[in-house]
């Protein structure tokens, strides 16, 4: 009997802490999706912060009532909304030109190898998902990806509806630095290039 209930014991203090109240639940919430770069589903979300489901759907719901500024408060700058099922900040439209010159002031002129590499293989597999593009370049692509974004170079074509993945294409911005006209006027994919070339689909190697 001493043997379970210090097992017993032992489980609680292990066991991840559940927030007790739904204020405690809400700065959870947004703790996490200030990090994320897809939205998450209420499921997602209740086991990243240990709560149920329906306590984080209420905290959900309070943010967004919070940041549209319909409890008392300000009106955000930025907001909580529902995309493919799932949850994500955005910045709401009103300051997306704001935003867009700020970031591109800040950037710099110059991109990585790790970005000029993500970047190419976006523009030859397009539509592709930012967990695709981190699958053929074997590597984390989260930051790179947020970086080409800012700079106006690719951008979110669309969301899929049971994934909830987002799917990244170019832009013209891209088109016009490379002095072309369409996307179909990149270079084929050298046959030399054997394990670069494998992600890629046949059809795209001309």
């Amino acid at each position: 009997m001493t043997d379970d209930v210090s097992t017993h014991a032992a489980q609680e203090v292990d066991a991840p802490q559940r927030p007790r109240d739904a204020a405690s639940v809400a700065r959870r919430l947004e703790a996490i999706l200030l990090v994320v770069d897809e939205p998450q589903s209420l499921v997602s979300l209740a086991t990243a912060v240990g709560a149920p489901v329906p306590a984080v759907r209420q905290a959900v719901e309070s943010l967004v009532a919070d940041y549209d500024g319909l409890t008392g408060g300000p009106r955000r700058g930025f907001e909580l909304r529902e995309v493919g099922g799932g949850w994500r900040l955005y910045v709401r439209a009103d300051h997306d030109d704001l935003v867009s010159e700020f970031v591109n002031t800040q950037a710099p002129s110059r991109l990585s190898q790790a970005a000029l590499e993500t970047l190419a293989v976006i523009a030859y597999k397009q539509p592709v998902t930012r967990s695709q593009v981190a699958s053929i370049r074997a590597v984390n692509v989260d930051s790179v990806v947020r970086t080409l974004v800012s700079r106006g170079l690719i951008t979110e074509l669309f969301t899929d509806a049971e994934t909830g993945a987002i799917n990244y294409g170019t832009t013209d911005a891209l088109l016009v630095n490379l002095g072309i006209n369409s996307i179909d006027e990149l270079p084929p994919i050298s046959p030399l290039l054997d394990d670069g070339a494998d992600g890629f689909d046949a059809e795209i190697v001309r």
